[in-house]
């Protein structure tokens, strides 16, 4: 039943046929799921991915307490910097802008999705309000500017917060933005470096290389930038999870100002994970996540998941 309805979803995000048929369907899917509380969401998908029953009451594992949190840490604090436009401000006010990335493009309207309304440098496409990719455009005109607009009013429909309860995307005003596309000086899309806050302090690093390629690594490290014993992983095709690489990777030069600026953003928040890029020295902020991979990934050897969930401390309900 799980690999149908992930098929069918896959239908419905990515083929006008698909998306129109399906629609009518989903949406009344929606609407019964109005109905459903968060709690029974959350323990399904839970169990459906990790295996095992997800224990509220008394949660444990670092898995487990990123999905209490979803229920019961809610601020408007975390809608603001779920919000892929909204967070800049945050970021202005916390840090400073100079770590933004440049921003070329908001409008509301996909139909404004236009080659006259970019620059001509590659640039990257995207919605404030959800948690998928964006498009990467690095010449505008070879693109097919109708595929786009087409996209873009496909997913200003959707709310990510009805399928993943993720309660911080349910009142996001979606809108799309535009971001000047960062290249180190080989023209290569830099590194992710994923800092994990527990608690306000930096505790792990997550690295992704070469993200998007057949030869996706994700290494993981501590704060002291040694390589950490286990692996926290997404699928990657066919069902395969992304392992960590044989190799290492160099500590950038600007580690030490990145776990300086993320602890900074991450003080009003008890768990989140902070995404940076180093282009050529230069650092530049991501964005920010509040449920890494949903809580619904394992972590091996299964026993870090526990003692990583026995540094997160959590408040009372």
């Amino acid at each position: 039943m799980g690999k149908l309805k992930h098929a069918i979803a896959r239908i419905y995000r990515n083929s006008d046929f698909g998306y129109y048929a399906v629609r009518p369907l989903y949406k009344l899917y929606e609407l019964a799921l109005k109905n459903v509380s968060d709690e029974y969401i959350i323990k399904k998908k839970f169990k459906e991915f990790m295996g095992y029953e997800l224990d509220l009451e008394n949660p444990v594992t670092l898995n487990e307490k990123i999905n209490w949190l979803k229920l019961y840490d809610r601020t408007d604090l975390h809608t603001q910097a779920a919000d892929k436009f909204r967070v800049r401000d945050y970021i202005k006010e916390v840090i400073g802008e100079e770590y933004l990335v440049p921003l070329l493009y908001q409008n509301d309207d996909p139909e404004a999705l236009i080659p006259e309304n970019f620059p001509d440098i590659p640039f990257i496409i995207k919605c404030n309000h959800d948690s998928s990719g964006g498009v990467i455009v690095k010449d505008k005109a070879t693109v097919d500017w109708n595929k786009i607009q087409k996209r873009f009013k496909k997913l200003l429909k959707e709310n990510y917060f009805n399928s993943s309860r993720e309660w911080q995307y349910k009142n996001i005003k979606p809108t799309v933005i535009g971001e000047t596309l960062l290249t180190d000086k080989n023209g290569k899309i830099p590194f992710d470096y994923k800092i994990h806050c527990l608690n306000g302090k930096v505790r792990m690093i997550q690295v992704d290389i070469d993200r998007n390629s057949d030869k996706h690594y994700r290494n993981w490290y501590n704060a002291n930038w040694e390589r950490e014993p286990y692996k926290w992983s997404s699928k990657k095709g066919k069902g395969k999870f992304t392992d960590p690489s044989d190799y290492d990777i160099e500590k950038p030069a600007t580690f030490d100002k990145m776990v300086a600026l993320s602890e900074k953003l991450a003080k009003a928040f008890i768990y989140v994970r902070v995404d940076w890029y180093d282009v050529d020295g230069k650092l530049y902020f991501g964005e920010l996540t509040f449920h890494h991979d949903g809580g619904n990934r394992p972590i091996e050897p299964t026993e870090w998941d526990t003692k990583l969930g026995n540094e997160l401390v959590l408040p009372k309900k």
